[in-house]
């Protein structure tokens, strides 16, 4: 059986930059560094970090840290106030914000001066928490456009007023589309769509499409917690219903290939290279 690796599959350049910032700062020994929350939703390559001396720290634990220590803000981004509590802790900050999500940041900040704000995103994740906070807490988050028609006739958007929509980055496409044209059909107001998704997440499902369709099994490698990863394993799994997904080598199972010919290895922007790697190796000694 020929067993390939999606060639586009792997970390985002915003995770990339978060972590080697991680690495090089470790490197030079200048003290402890801790990611605030999970610098990238894979246990695998979180453990790997770990062994380096990373640590991870949520909001809760902040006044537990020693003053002087170093707080990595990841690509997810974060509120306004919380920056200002990690000052006032008298801890460094490195921000790894991703340049993508920092210039959302910025439009939505603008947005709220003059309208209704709409964000389509999973409701408590960390980059749609630093998003919701541009606007002191004002926006309106939805999921889907379920959640959207509520929000309209229980008259937490306000269909007369203007409003403008957001997408946090890693959304589906489709999906930001289809919720979309349901609010300009329930808007007596103008509305302004903004085109946020980021554009190499965008991308990912053109490419994936195309990959999933050329396996006759594709094994979708990503952490449990990795909100992309669920979207994208959902995706090529309506493509190939033969998609399975793990978080490890030790999860694969001889039985999903069964009289295939070929298997495809690809997965989240949230995991490493290396760890595609190791599954592909793996399925190749099953055989």
């Amino acid at each position: 059986m020929k067993v390939g690796i999606d060639p586009h599959s792997g970390f985002c350049g915003g995770v990339i930059r978060a972590i080697s910032t991680a690495e090089e700062f470790l490197s030079r020994g200048e003290g402890r560094l801790w990611s605030l929350g999970a610098i990238v939703h894979n246990e695998e390559e979180l453990a790997r970090l770990g062994r380096k001396g990373l640590g991870t720290v949520e909001h809760g634990g902040i006044g537990n840290l020693d003053r002087g220590d170093t707080v990595l803000i990841r690509a997810h981004g974060e509120p306004p106030q919380t920056y200002e509590r990690l000052k006032a802790e008298g801890l460094g900050v490195i921000d790894c914000t991703c340049p993508v999500v920092l210039r959302l940041q910025a439009r939505i900040r603008e947005a709220a001066d003059r309208a209704q704000v709409v964000i389509f995103g999973k409701i408590g994740h960390p980059e749609v928490l630093g998003l919701v906070g541009q606007t002191g807490g004002r926006a309106l988050v939805v999921e889907n456009t379920a959640q959207l028609i509520t929000a309209c006739g229980d008259g937490r958007l306000d269909t007369g007023s203007p409003a403008e929509l957001f997408s946090q980055t890693t959304m589906s496409p489709g999906e930001y589309e289809e919720l979309a044209a349901s609010l300009e059909g329930l808007m007596r107001a103008p509305l302004e769509v903004h085109r946020t998704i980021c554009a190499q997440v965008a991308s990912r499902h053109r490419e994936l499409a195309a990959f999933a369709s050329e396996h006759d099994v594709i094994v979708f490698v990503a952490g449990s917690s990795s909100s992309n990863g669920k979207v994208l394993f959902e995706w090529c799994r309506s493509i190939n219903p033969r998609t399975r997904l793990v978080g490890a080598p030790e999860e694969l199972r001889p039985e999903w290939f069964e009289g295939a010919s070929s298997a495809g290895v690809c997965g989240a922007t949230s995991t490493p290279r290396w760890l595609l790697e190791a599954v592909a190796a793996a399925i190749e000694n099953l055989q």
